[in-house]
This record gives C-alpha cells, sequence and structure tokens, in this order.
C-alpha cells in the first residue's frame, strides 16, 4: 500500500521537482519556473480549498474545490497530477480515490481531472475510475 498522504511544508521541494518532472514531459510550449512552481505549492498547502496529496516522494496531486461557473453545483478539478513513470502502476488509482474522498469532503458533486496530450494512458486511467470526457483543451502560443 503506498503512503498517499496530505503533503506538508517537509514536502515542498521534493513536490516542486516533481512538478519540474512533469512540465518537461508535458512537452509545454513555456519555460519551467521553480519560483512559480513553488509559489504554486506553497498556496495549495496554505488554502483550506486546495489539495495537497504526494505518495512516497513519487508522485504530486493538487487540486481545487469550488462553485461551478456554469451552475450551482460545487466541483473539484486538478490543478496537476504527476507520478513518476517508475510508480504509476501502484499508485494511480489509490491517488485518485484520495482526490475523489476529498472533493466529496469539500461538497463536491463532481470531480475533474486533465490529461497532457502527450500523455493518452491517462484517458485508459480515467474512464477506468469512472470519468467521463467532457471537455477538450486546446493551447495556442501567442506571439
Amino acid at each position: 500500500m503506498a503512503d498517499i498522504r496530505l503533503a506538508t511544508i517537509a514536502d515542498r521541494v521534493p513536490m516542486v521537482m516533481l512538478l519540474r518532472d512533469a512540465h518537461a514531459a508535458g512537452g509545454l510550449p513555456f519555460a519551467f519556473s521553480a519560483a512559480h512552481a513553488m509559489a504554486l505549492v506553497d498556496r495549495h498547502l496554505a488554502e483550506p480549498s486546495l489539495l495537497a496529496l504526494v505518495c512516497d516522494g513519487a508522485g504530486v496531486l493538487l487540486a481545487s474545490a469550488q462553485e461551478h461557473p456554469f451552475a450551482a453545483v460545487r466541483y473539484a478539478m486538478e490543478t496537476v497530477w504527476w507520478i513518476a513513470p517508475e510508480a504509476r502502476g501502484r499508485f494511480a488509482v489509490q491517488m485518485l480515490a484520495a482526490y475523489e474522498s476529498w472533493a466529496t469532503e469539500q461538497g463536491c458533486a463532481f470531480a475533474g481531472m486533465a490529461a497532457l496530450a502527450s500523455f493518452p494512458r491517462a484517458g485508459i486511467i480515467y474512464r477506468r475510475a469512472g470519468f467521463r470526457e467532457a471537455e477538450t483543451h486546446f493551447l495556442k502560443p501567442l506571439g
């Protein structure tokens, strides 16, 4: 059984390193910023409506809970989820379950997840966990 738990201040640097790895794997068209990643981690550690989960130093899941902009319903949304490749099979389902449990505790009627285009296997994991496709996001560099 994996040690999936709420992150603490002691997890800040390992979480930023995992976010750096997620950024590199995602092939995002902008540079990684450790300062921005640290600020993101700090917000998720400090605010009650934000979640910061870690998993044995090999995974991080950041999420938020809020009112949906189009309906009178509370929902949770993943900010970033990354599990090191060598740990994915062991931790993915357990981390999703912990996220869903937190979302339920936050009074959310729905929980959302996103997937990088460079990681199509995420859709398989999400569908197996009961998630359904609702929207596709596109990104265009400007300038």
